[in-house]
């Protein structure tokens, strides 16, 4: 890198993603009843590990050594026995117990915490239950699935003084954090406009009979705070593109550079947002668009989300970009970030892409004025959730951070739903100013037992 030293940088943004530096944007968290001795093991519990996320987190807990399961839960039965020999064997054979019904845990006072990553509708509410029974809580991304359950798990965890980290890995990442401090500096100058991208290939699906459940599941708890609905296989791998239980590729995807663009730029809450689009794909039963663009105005730049999910020529960061001194090819890169400044445009590759900084071409080729690889976050995102438990300070994607990422996708699909209306927001109360019709989706119905309530 010119200008700044790569190695101070990686060194000190190590140290601050952990929580052991003095510039780290961490919060003291004082009056917690535990004060964990920093070689003790932190005993965990998992809600989902039949999805593609639950079982890999497990596994990387497990792997850093300080780490132990004690309970496994999840609503299909049928996979528990297999989980449960395969996480004994990574600890030195000591069984964790197993159950559908994760509430049966919640009792265990010999766990700190538990990991989530269930469906986003149960995010919040199980958030919130798992603080209550005096828990921190490792919650996978979205926060939520509506604006107002977000602030309650936000209370909720204020509340019982409880550390809970979101899984966007990227605020935990070394070359974001010297992204950071590249833009705080100063050095691409005033920035104006933030540009997000997620394209991708999504195909559409189409609904078969519904059947009835199998034995090994409990469906009734799978769709939890979700209107009842007939079951359906299809239902385990296209819940993303359903609005009862997701909120499209934003949510599911887009979240992770809206999270880290808002972050790199310093915004908190939007002043007024704008989005279009809809499924141009007719021939199927998906719900969320495949083509958005979103317009987010802040106080003192705006920030445009644009999504394609037709597009198979756009590429993700593949492990020879996460785990390598490469580049992304930006002009295809699916999921990157542009930042553009008074003295150039920074492009941020997320889960480990770099980033580079272009200033104006010279005799035609681009020149690149600095810039530093990535390396794949979850391993530093991990380190940073068992630093917090530990210490007691916040994380580096505390679930305040996470709510207020969250809302951006809230608020865009709320205004694409109501045909693109221009959408205002009061930062006080995060509510749609002036528009009965706009907040009804600010809130959903919850269906009972699985309530989300009031936390204050």
């Amino acid at each position: 890198m010119s200008d700044i030293n790569r190695r101070r940088f990686l060194d000190e943004t190590r140290k601050a993603t952990l929580g052991l530096a003095g510039g780290a944007t961490i919060l003291a968290n004082p009056g917690s009843v535990r004060g964990t001795p920093a070689n003790d093991r932190l005993v965990l519990a998992m809600i989902g590990v039949g999805g593609n996320r639950g079982n890999p987190l497990a596994t990387g807990f497990l792997d850093r050594g300080d780490c132990e399961i004690s309970y496994i839960c999840d609503v299909n039965r049928q996979i528990l026995p297999g989980r449960v020999e395969e996480y004994a064997a990574r600890q030195g054979g000591k069984r964790p117990k197993s159950t559908q019904d994760f509430r049966e845990m919640l009792g265990d006072t010999s766990i700190d915490a538990v990991v989530i990553a269930t469906p986003p509708h149960w995010h919040a509410l199980a958030t919130i239950l798992c603080c209550r029974a005096g828990k921190d809580v490792y919650c996978e991304k979205p926060q939520s699935h509506d604006c107002w359950e977000g602030r309650q798990a936000v209370n909720a965890a204020r509340k019982y003084d409880r550390i809970v980290q979101i899984g966007t890995q990227n605020r935990s990442a070394p070359y974001n954090w010297a992204a950071k401090r590249y833009l705080e500096e100063g050095k691409l100058g005033r920035v104006q406009l933030c540009r997000v991208f997620e394209q991708c290939l999504v195909p559409d699906f189409k609904w078969g009979a519904g059947v009835d459940p199998p034995q090994t599941l409990d469906w009734d708890m799978w769709n939890g705070p979700a209107p009842a609905r007939k079951y359906d296989p299809q239902i385990h791998t296209q819940w993303r593109q359903l609005w009862d239980y997701a909120g499209g590729n934003m949510s599911y995807q887009g979240i992770h550079q809206l999270d880290l663009a808002r972050w790199l730029v310093g915004v908190d809450y939007p002043t007024s947002v704008y989005c279009t689009g809809r499924r141009f794909e007719p021939r199927g039963d998906a719900e969320t668009p495949d083509t958005q663009l979103a317009v987010f105005d802040f106080p003192e730049l705006s920030m445009t989300y644009e999504q394609t999910l037709y597009t198979p020529y756009m590429l993700r960061n593949d492990p020879e970009v996460r785990n390598g001194d490469i580049f992304p090819y930006w002009p295809q890169n699916a999921t990157r970030i542009e930042i553009y400044g008074e003295n150039g445009v920074m492009y941020m590759g997320r889960m480990g892409g770099g980033w580079q900084v272009f200033v104006r071409t010279k005799d035609r080729q681009p020149v690149v004025k600095d810039e530093m690889h990535g390396r794949f976050p979850d391993p530093d995102h991990k380190e940073n959730f068992v630093s917090s438990v530990k210490s007691r300070k916040r994380p580096n994607a505390d679930i305040e951070e996470g709510h207020r990422s969250m809302l951006l996708v809230h608020y865009a699909n709320i205004s694409c739903r109501l045909g693109g209306r221009k959408l205002q927001i009061d930062p006080q109360t995060e509510q749609i100013l002036d528009d009965p019709e706009a907040m009804r989706f600010f809130k959903r119905e919850y269906r009972k037992p699985w309530v989300v309530e009031e936390a204050v």
